[in-house]
């Protein structure tokens, strides 16, 4: 795996941890990457088109078959993961942490008859958690990807990994995203995904933009209590969907919006309208920016990333929590929009915290200043990564 850099250091620690933690050495080593969403802000759930990569972070785990049925995974400043693989019905009380992401990885790998199996696995991260760059899909794809290797062969394709992470995520954990994080992990490189068909998305691979550098800055905050604001997102995108006829907004159009308006005020709320624009031009903004990159014209790829931001801030409004005083992902904005001056940048993610995604020609320089306000250790310099979740 060319693109994967694995430092030795790391590798020996976590080795290490899986002699201390089960009594013997690992047999196989795996990699899930983080993600970076690109173009495309909340247009997934309703059947939108986005423009996604994996990234250089990645969870690293050390893993072992077991012959008992147990999954038990363990990772620092994490609970240990333990269940069987006979025993995977939901719990409420598991809702929220990450014993029901990969019990609901394998719920979703035994339902569509996949064979499952128990494992034991250590785990280091360099995935930001809570900052947009999708720790929680990077860990769902990880589980569905070693069982994959154990159990079946590898024959379950990235799509239906993404799925049965995407199940786990929105069924057993309890926050009701759309398909992008997980895609961005399984596939691997950069790619214009289109979600017009759920049973057979569109990937299409697209160049990387030549010349500039990719800058993470975490601003801060967990995703944690913010389930609800991602859900009003989905929630009032299907209300203008649903005023319109429409099961999602996918299957209507920005002219029978315009068209629309005045009845529709009387029926849904002035936001929810807003973001309805918004998901109709981040999906014009997502062709654009593709075409571009398969063009050689990056200077119109960095205009749609630029757009993306400000459609986001001012129409989506996921860039501050609603109410709170505490803005750090507006501000990172504010900041990245005086520093950069041939390049660009927008939030990324679910948003109302998180991390903010620059393309620039300095990198150090743009980092450093970041740095200046939310702290050397929340910038990270990336690139994009070729390899999906896999074996190494």
């Amino acid at each position: 795996m060319p693109d994967i850099f694995i430092d030795n250091k790391r590798l020996g620690a976590l080795e290490s941890s899986f002699k201390a933690e089960f009594g013997e050495a690992p047999k196989r080593l795996f990699s899930s990457p983080g993600r970076a969403e690109i173009v495309g802000n909340h247009t997934d759930h309703n059947r939108g088109k986005v423009l996604v990569s994996a990234i250089s972070c990645d969870i690293l785990s050390f893993v072992s078959p077991r012959t008992d049925g147990i999954i038990d995974i363990r990772a620092e400043a994490f609970s240990p993961v333990r269940f069987s693989v006979t025993d995977l019905a939901g719990r409420e009380r598991e809702k929220g942490k990450s014993v029901s992401l990969a019990r609901g990885v394998c719920r979703y790998f035994v339902s569509h008859g996949y064979p499952v199996g128990g494992f034991s696995a250590v785990t280091h991260s360099t995935v930001f958690r809570g900052a947009g760059v999708s720790s929680s899909a990077a860990f769902e794809v990880l589980v569905a990807e070693i069982l994959n290797t154990l159990y079946c062969g590898g024959r379950i394709s990235p799509l239906e990994c993404a799925r049965a992470a995407q199940y786990a995520e929105n069924v057993y954990f309890g926050k009701p995203c759309g398909l992008l994080d997980q895609c961005g992990v399984a596939f691997g490189g950069l790619n214009k995904i289109d979600f017009f068909d759920l049973s057979a998305p569109a990937v299409e691979p697209v160049p990387a933009p030549a010349g500039y550098e990719i800058v993470l800055t975490n601003t801060g905050g967990s995703h944690a209590a913010l389930t609800s604001h991602y859900a009003d997102i989905r929630r009032e995108m299907g209300e203008v969907a649903c005023a319109l006829g429409k099961s999602v907004l996918r299957e209507t159009s920005e002219e029978e919006l315009l068209s629309e308006l005045p009845r529709l005020r009387k029926k849904v709320s002035d936001r929810a309208l807003l973001r309805a624009f918004h998901y109709f031009e981040e999906n014009e903004r997502v062709d654009r920016a593709a075409a571009s990159l398969k063009e050689g014209d990056v200077a119109g790829f960095l205009a749609a990333v630029r757009q993306s931001g400000e459609s986001s801030l001012a129409f989506l409004q996921n860039c501050y929590v609603p109410g709170d005083t505490a803005q750090p992902l507006a501000l990172a904005l504010k900041l990245s929009e005086k520093l950069i001056k041939e390049g660009a940048f927008r939030m990324m993610g679910g948003g109302f915290t998180g991390a903010v995604i620059a393309f620039v020609r300095d990198g150090e320089e743009y980092g450093r200043a970041m740095a200046r306000i939310f702290g050397r250790e929340n910038v990270f310099y990336t690139t994009i990564r070729e390899q999906g979740s896999c074996e190494v």
